[in-house]
């Protein structure tokens, strides 16, 4: 009962929050352990069972998500940019192999060598390294889940489409998701009695015959999105740039009401938080994306998160890899 208590009040907790400001990263650590006192208390003693079994198989889930991820890795390249933003997968995969190879390996040196019984802390230090990374994505993936499918209710003063590559001057299939997402909430809004304004946010790259906003806006207005409505904003190079500098087009239109920002689904996150940090009265709606190319999307936005927070996680990676070597060393 006491689990059933604590993981219920902590879900109650997170729904409290997720509806207050669902753009802060932290609501997932509610959701999961609620979950995870919720399930202990719905499980009972199975519960030690299920543990043990999960346990048990382990080597055999991590072998086989490292298989996966280098065969997604593989299809990512072939069908993308050579390029290593769409290496993420492959390289994700390997670099499970190669602990799943190395801690064996090394503790087996370590028995049959005494001098080389440093290799224990060390690679003790390397498997708490990758399950402390392998929690904090696991933690961001299922969040970014959550927060792009959540679709705020209608009454937004604009909604901002981010811009994606149009290297060929027109809007290839992850920029066409966006869009239509965006054209199917501006009707929404339509029928909920809203005229919100649509800005079409992308700059033009070295490598783009024309800017992105102006491609998307073509894109827009030959889908039904009225010429009046729409606002090119073709000076953005990032999404920080993307939504700064759309909030200055609208208010120059004094549109400062709520925004609805549209980018594909495994975005949505990131730039919910950035919206946050900015201080924006926005919420972020994910497209849908080529299921291809989903794991490596997730693997390289989480890339990002975790450097934007390189403090935080490089102190406690710094601790756990010098931790055991320190207590190997007075011991």
């Amino acid at each position: 009962m006491t689990s059933l208590a604590v993981g219920g009040a902590l879900l109650a907790a997170f729904a409290y929050r997720f509806q207050r400001e669902p753009r802060r990263l932290s609501n997932v650590l509610l959701l999961v352990f609620g979950a995870g006192f919720l399930l202990v208390g719905l499980l009972g003693d199975f519960a030690q069972v299920l543990m043990v079994i999960l346990v048990a198989i382990s080597p055999l889930l991590v072998i086989g998500l490292a298989v996966l991820l280098i065969a997604n890795g593989i299809t990512v390249l072939r069908r993308e940019r050579l390029r290593l933003s769409n290496a993420m997968s492959l390289l994700a995969g390997t670099a499970i192999v190669a602990v799943v190879v190395i801690v064996p390996v090394g503790y087996l040196i370590a028995y049959r060598q005494q001098d080389a019984t440093i290799l224990f802390p060390l690679l003790f230090a390397l498997l708490a390294v990758a399950g402390y990374i392998g929690f904090v994505f696991t933690l961001v993936t299922l969040y970014a889940v959550v927060y792009s499918r959540f679709t705020p209710r209608p009454g937004h003063s604009a909604i901002v489409v981010l811009g994606a590559s149009v290297a060929r001057g027109t809007v290839p299939p992850l920029l066409a998701s966006r869009l239509d997402k965006a054209i199917q909430l501006y009707h929404r809004e339509r029928a909920a009695g809203y005229t919100p304004f649509v800005v079409a946010s992308g700059g033009q790259g070295p490598d783009e015959p024309v800017s992105e906003a102006h491609a998307m806006a073509a894109y827009l207005q030959e889908h039904g999105v009225p010429r009046d409505v729409l606002i090119e904003e073709d000076r953005s190079t990032s999404t920080r740039e993307n939504l700064t500098l759309s909030r200055e087009l609208l208010a120059e239109r004094a549109a400062d009401g709520r925004l609805l920002v549209v980018t594909s689904s495994y975005h949505a996150l990131r730039a919910a938080i950035q919206s946050r940090r900015l201080r924006l009265p926005a919420q972020v709606a994910g497209a849908t994306t080529a299921r291809y190319y989903v794991p490596n999307a997730f693997l390289r936005e989480f890339v990002a998160l975790f450097a934007e927070h390189k403090v935080l996680h490089g102190t406690i990676i710094c601790l756990l890899i010098g931790g055991p070597v320190l207590l190997y060393l007075v011991g």
